[in-house]
């Protein structure tokens, strides 16, 4: 799939929310929700990420990581943002609480929701490394001693990397069926054309961002599909079982998920700032993934990104990259 050709590329990036986008410029960050039909909420988010505070955080591969973990607090923070206002609007319909959640907040009060949300991220956490480490690692061990062959590393590698590649694109899949998560999909879209309207220089309407693609070259879909690809090629170079112990190659997968992540990155960088044959190969299949994640927007989602684009371009210059 070849991707859009743009006047320049800017660094200006984002994330869809419920009902909403979050748009993050070189200087500021901001959070848009529909309210209504005529109604645009926006608030500027105060975030200092660790590649901001800390030079370190800014070498090749280390930013990575970095970048990785400052886009998880900053879409937390934006995602607690448009549900809150979501729910104002009456997008969300807030439920009865039960006799227990109502003991659970007179006992911790405001701290709750941050007690509940470390909970699920821990159970989030797991169950991932559970399903995505462990579980094609014993499915491959299961299939050699059912099928009687003996184990090689690159078949082993295939196997996981090709296990969890359908099992992400079969997750989202799921999610693109369910009403709330198709509408945040096209937000995704409206996220994505905006931005292409903005690196062809081209005045910010509805009209104008309508008529550009959805799939962009530096998008989050990208970077996880890249992610899995790399884990193949990691895979074979960790044995199949280290030490003569199975469940120690997907722990020794886990510890390298740090360099997976860094390579990623800096593949997603180049990919957005070149234009040709091997970027092209890098990128297709998360460009392919794209078709999943995100949707073609109404005018009703552009106008929001457009609100939100408009408000973290800096007067500068300072966020264009080429």
């Amino acid at each position: 799939m070849s991707r859009e050709k743009t006047k320049k590329i800017t660094s200006i990036g984002g994330s869809a929310l419920i009902e909403g986008i979050m748009m993050r410029g070189p200087k500021k960050t901001t959070v848009a929700v529909r309210m209504g039909k005529d109604d645009i909420y926006t608030e500027d988010i105060s975030f200092t990420g660790l590649t901001q505070k800390h030079k370190f955080c800014r070498l090749p591969l280390i930013r990575g990581i970095c970048g990785l973990v400052d886009s998880m607090r900053l879409s937390y923070k934006s995602l607690m943002i448009s549900a809150d206002k979501a729910i104002e609007a009456g997008e969300i319909e807030e439920e009865e609480p039960s006799k227990f959640e109502k003991w659970l907040d007179d006992k911790f009060g405001d701290k709750l929701v941050k007690i509940l949300m470390v909970f699920a991220s821990i159970i989030g956490v797991a169950f991932a490394v559970a399903l995505f480490f462990f579980v094609p690692s014993f499915l491959y061990d299961l299939v050699c001693k059912v099928a009687d062959v003996g184990e090689s590393r690159l078949f082993k590698s295939v196997f996981e990397g090709v296990l969890k590649i359908v099992l992400f694109l079969g997750y989202i899949v799921i999610c693109s069926r369910m009403q709330e998560m198709k509408r945040v999909f096209m937000y995704h879209g409206a996220e994505h054309k905006t931005i292409f309207c903005y690196e062809n220089d081209e005045e910010l309407t509805v009209e104008n961002v309508r008529k550009h693609k959805r799939f962009h070259p530096r998008c989050g879909t990208s970077f996880l599909v890249i992610m899995l690809i790399l884990g193949i090629l990691i895979g074979l170079f960790v044995p199949v079982a280290p030490f003569g112990i199975n469940w120690l190659r997907p722990v020794i997968k886990i510890l390298l998920i740090p360099i997976t992540c860094g390579i990623g990155y800096e593949l997603i960088k180049v990919c957005g700032r070149y234009d040709n044959t091997i970027t092209h190969i890098i990128s297709a299949p998360g460009m392919w993934a794209q078709r999943i994640t995100t949707k073609e927007p109404d005018d009703s989602m552009i106008e929001v990104a457009i609100e939100a684009i408009k408000d973290v371009i800096p007067d500068d210059g300072s966020d264009i990259i080429k």
